[in-house]
């Protein structure tokens, strides 16, 4: 075969290990003869003629990896990209396990989100057919449900032609609410628009945890052969249903059953959607609840390419994404904006402060909503509040402020949150806490996610917004606002900052360099961050740590989390992402009693830019300080690129007088949507260490 002629030689210039390309060579031969993949055989010529290497060594070196959620990346060609291939042989395994699991007839509820590939990065060549343009969540969703039913199982989905959508909480209480077996949705979450995934769930509508997600992860594996059942067949044989309104109403319900305080409904609210499924949720149940919600029109349309959203990532964790709402809360008088990623489950929130708006993180999210819980009985007299290890240790000082019981340990992801719900539903105990779900209040994580009812098993914007428009409007009518709030909580507790630096790194290269600083780390623990001393490290794979012995490959996996103490008030976590190719950085330092927060919030910026420096060393990669501004949507590369050739080229233009924003635009052409908004906070900062000032072209 030319084309994989052509691919040994073109892999043999790239610097992975000769496995790397071996894997990859074995799955570009299955990929060009395999006759269930021939229609992506030009696409894959093309991509050889192009000589795009990078890029089909990563598509074929692996089969995507089915985590304890399921699978989640590009839309692409090849095994490691989501595709029909790996969509169905994900549902296949699903199915498998979940037959395996459970007697009897079996039901799945199947959602999606609004995604359609239409290859906005530019990646796969053009001038020949691609099968995978216009692909959307739907389709996938409908093929999804095809393997089910081809299985046997029983498929509950919104009809084709509806306009509505079923968010991620949406679908965890539906599973419940129906007595489902299973679930699914097909989505990215906040990820940029090529991006899609298969997320499934179990019949208590939570994801699995270790050791039971390894045995779907082993069986998803051994998949060769998936079955499915034609949409039609399976509709007049009774095996795909329709969801009925009456699952939603229900959903919207039970949230509206977590307002603490009907009366206080003065604060008015605008909303973004951020063109996901977040006008059904949060919206709606700020409607019914009694408040005053305009929608911001230009993000509202539900549409998967993100148009109107700043960078292409409609992620509330990125302020900019709700400049548009702040903008019509400005106008309108409005007293706060809130914001979800397209499936509804994380939450975004701005609140005006006098003349001015405040972007509140996570963490103070997360901290103001437990406050309004635990202040208002939710949770009973033993409340239970339960919380990641990364997120703030604030939330876990107000909590303890007001007698709960706080889970304040667990690893990264909400399926630990979902299993502790589990454990004091089933045991009355969970990590020390002890109490029924009467007693759970908040599970939130520093990740823009909270959870206030036990009847959604996942985190849901939508109780959370219900509790923080309550909590805005008591402030409102005290002539306050939410950023009193918080401070109130900083003089009560004391202060505490909270920093999160991403570093993107993409591909087989990126993912050798992700593994090799953590490996680096373990072997040989910093001493030193900075002028910091560390005074403990700890692998959350220690055996004889809090999470004790390792019960699968999959907790070894989530378990892949380094932490630092530097003194009795700050520490450091280290992990790579298990959704994105990047490593995570969680910096907090809690001040002295009056110290300034000001001057907290920069010693944190330095220590994690500190460590951050240190973590890119071990991997043999070099930044200047100034770079680490640019947006943490940037990969490693780019920033690269920034400092060495763009950085130097703009100082000559800026002191020949010849710089413009055209030509800084065209420079970072292949940065990504709003390229220049990416690397500004940057180059103001280089600019400025420099004499410069780049104001006019930023």
């Amino acid at each position: 075969m030319p084309a994989l002629t052509a691919a040994r030689q073109g892999f043999s210039q790239l610097d992975v290990p000769q496995a790397v390309r071996d894997a990859a060579l074995e799955h570009l031969a299955q990929w060009l003869t395999d006759p269930r993949t021939v229609e992506y055989v030009p696409l894959i010529e093309a991509m050889v003629a192009n000589a795009s290497w990078d890029l089909l060594l990563d598509s074929f070196y692996q089969v995507i990896p089915f985590g304890t959620g399921g699978r989640r990346g590009p839309v692409g060609v090849g095994p490691n990209r989501i595709n029909p291939f790996t969509i169905g042989s994900s549902i296949q395994g699903h199915a498998e396990y979940l037959k395996a699991r459970h007697e009897g007839d079996l039901s799945v509820v199947v959602a999606y989100d609004v995604r359609r590939f239409d290859d906005a990065r530019g990646h796969l060549p053009g001038g020949v057919e691609n099968p995978l343009t216009g692909i959307t969540s739907r389709d996938f969703a409908e093929l999804a449900s095809e393997v089910y039913a081809g299985n046997g199982i029983t498929v509950q989905i919104l009809p084709r032609g509806s306009t509505s959508y079923m968010s991620t909480p949406e679908l965890s209480f539906a599973i419940r609410h129906l007595g489902a077996h299973g679930g699914l949705n097909v989505s990215a979450s906040h990820n940029p628009p090529d991006d899609n995934g298969a997320k499934v769930y179990n019949h208590l509508g939570g994801q699995e945890i270790p050791p039971y997600d390894e045995e779907l992860v082993a069986i998803v594996a051994k998949v060769r052969a998936v079955v499915r059942e034609p949409w039609a067949d399976a509709l007049a044989a009774g095996r795909i249903q329709a969801v009925g309104s009456d699952v939603h109403a229900a959903y919207i319900e039970t949230n509206l059953a977590c307002g603490r305080v009907p009366e206080a409904r003065s604060a008015h609210v605008v909303f973004t959607a951020l063109h996901g499924t977040g006008d059904g949720t949060v919206a709606a149940l700020l409607t019914k609840a009694g408040f005053r919600v305009d929608l911001e029109p230009t993000q509202a349309s539900h549409d998967g390419a993100f148009p109107n959203v700043p960078f292409g990532t409609p992620n509330p964790e990125v302020p900019q994404s709700m400049d548009r709402a702040v903008a019509l809360a400005r106008e309108l008088g409005a007293d706060l904006v809130m914001s979800c990623d397209p499936d509804a489950d994380r939450l975004g929130l701005v609140a005006r402060h006098g003349d001015d708006w405040r972007f509140l993180s996570g963490n103070e999210i997360a901290t103001l909503t437990v406050r309004h819980a635990l202040d208002n009985g939710l949770g009973g007299d033993t409340p239970v509040v339960i919380k990641t290890e990364v997120t703030s240790s604030l939330v876990e000082r107000v909590a303890k402020a007001r007698g709960a019981q706080v889970v304040g340990h667990l690893l990264v992801g909400f399926k630990y949150i979902g299993d502790g719900l589990h454990q004091l539903e089933s045991t009355g105990r969970f990590h020390g806490a002890v109490g029924g779900l009467e007693s759970f209040a908040v599970g939130t994580e520093e990740s823009h996610g909270v959870l206030v009812t036990p009847q959604v098993r996942d985190k849901d914007a939508a109780g959370a917004a219900l509790l923080l428009a309550e909590a805005a409007s008591l402030q409102k009518d005290a002539g306050r606002s939410l950023v009193d709030l918080l401070e109130d909580c900083w003089a009560e507790v004391g202060y505490v900052e909270n920093q999160l630096i991403s570093t993107v790194m993409r591909g087989a290269v990126g993912r050798s360099r992700i593994l090799a600083i953590q490996d680096s780390f373990r072997a040989d623990p910093p001493t030193h961050v900075g002028a910091r001393e560390v005074s403990a490290f700890h692998d959350r794979r220690d055996e004889s740590g809090p999470f004790g012995p390792l019960v699968s490959d999959t907790d070894r996996a989530a378990r892949d989390v380094l932490v630092l103490e530097l003194g009795p008030d700050a520490r450091l976590i280290l992990r790579p992402s298990g959704t994105e190719p990047k490593n995570k950085v969680y910096a907090e330092l809690a001040g002295a009693p009056g110290q300034d927060p000001a001057e907290v919030t920069a010693a944190c910026i330095d220590m994690a830019e500190d460590f951050v420096l240190l973590m890119l060393s071990r991997a043999g990669l070099e930044l200047p300080r100034w770079a680490l501004k640019a947006s943490g949507l940037l990969p490693i590369e780019k920033k690269q690129h920034l400092a060495a050739v763009v950085a130097p080229a703009l100082a000559e233009r800026l002191d020949a007088g010849t710089a413009s924003r055209e030509w800084l635009e065209a420079q970072l052409a292949d940065y990504g949507k709003d390229a220049v908004g990416l690397v500004a906070p940057a180059l103001s900062v280089w600019a400025a260490s420099t004499g410069r000032s780049v104001d006019a072209l930023i």
